[in-house]
């Protein structure tokens, strides 16, 4: 049988704000800011009082800025 899509070494999804805060050492209040100003990815509704982030984008912002640190 065989799989009709390449999965990459990590999956995309959605991270909730814990996962978030555990990937890039961030609080809350930090990454809410950082939204604000345009510097990490936006939060995506997923409920009323539910939202999260894709797994790319973030992976990706924190590719950047190990980018930066070179």
């Amino acid at each position: 049988m065989s799989n009709q899509h390449s999965v990459s070494a990590t999956e995309r999804r959605i991270l909730r704000r814990a996962e978030v805060e555990a990937k890039t050492g961030f609080k809350r209040a930090h990454i809410y800011n950082l939204m604000q100003q345009g510097r990490f990815p936006k939060a995506l509704r997923l409920g009323v009082r539910a939202v999260g982030w894709d797994s790319a984008e973030v992976d990706h912002w924190i590719t950047e800025r190990l980018k930066e640190r070179a």
